[in-house]
């Protein structure tokens, strides 16, 4: 009985090279996100999502719209930041074909210009809840939506 129960388990834990592959591939396309965000690179942060993608970031202060109302919103949004570094971990997937979906802890510090050569480094917090979907061009975001956001020392007033 003992050995059936190791087995068993064995086998419930085994992933296939194509299911490696797709999360491997699928962490990759959300650490792309991230580097997109942090770089200013638009074009980079584009090619991460579907043509017809949804973003949310309401929670944060931010919009929903689709991919290039969110490049024109993140600009003005980031244009306080000097500096933001979105690390992400924890990211729990499930793989469900050419669909997955996958909540994904977020920590960013950010170091803001306060005007008159003042800086003030601050710390947020969130997951993403995304969609993601198997295009001709890989693994790309469908719907990404913040959620449970937090902040430390935020600077008075500040909003993006």
């Amino acid at each position: 009985m003992r050995y059936q129960c190791r087995e068993l388990r064995r086998q419930d834990m085994t992933l296939s090279l194509q299911e490696i592959s797709d999360r491997l591939e699928i962490e990759q396309l959300l650490v792309r996100y991230c580097y997109a965000v942090d770089d200013r690179d638009w074009e980079a942060y584009r090619n991460v999502f579907t043509p017809d993608a949804v973003l949310d970031d309401t929670v944060t202060g931010g919009i929903r719209s689709g991919v290039d109302e969110h490049v024109a919103f993140m600009k003005g949004a980031l244009s306080k930041i000097l500096i933001s570094q979105h690390a992400i971990s924890t990211i729990l997937l499930e793989v469900r074909g050419d669909e997955a979906s996958a909540r994904v802890h977020c920590s960013c510090p950010m170091v803001v210009d306060l005007g008159d050569g003042k800086r003030q480094v601050f710390f947020q917090g969130l997951w993403y809840r995304d969609r993601v979907v198997r295009t001709p061009e890989g693994w790309r975001i469908s719907e990404l939506v913040e959620e449970g956001y937090w902040t430390h020392n935020l600077p008075e007033g500040f909003t993006f």
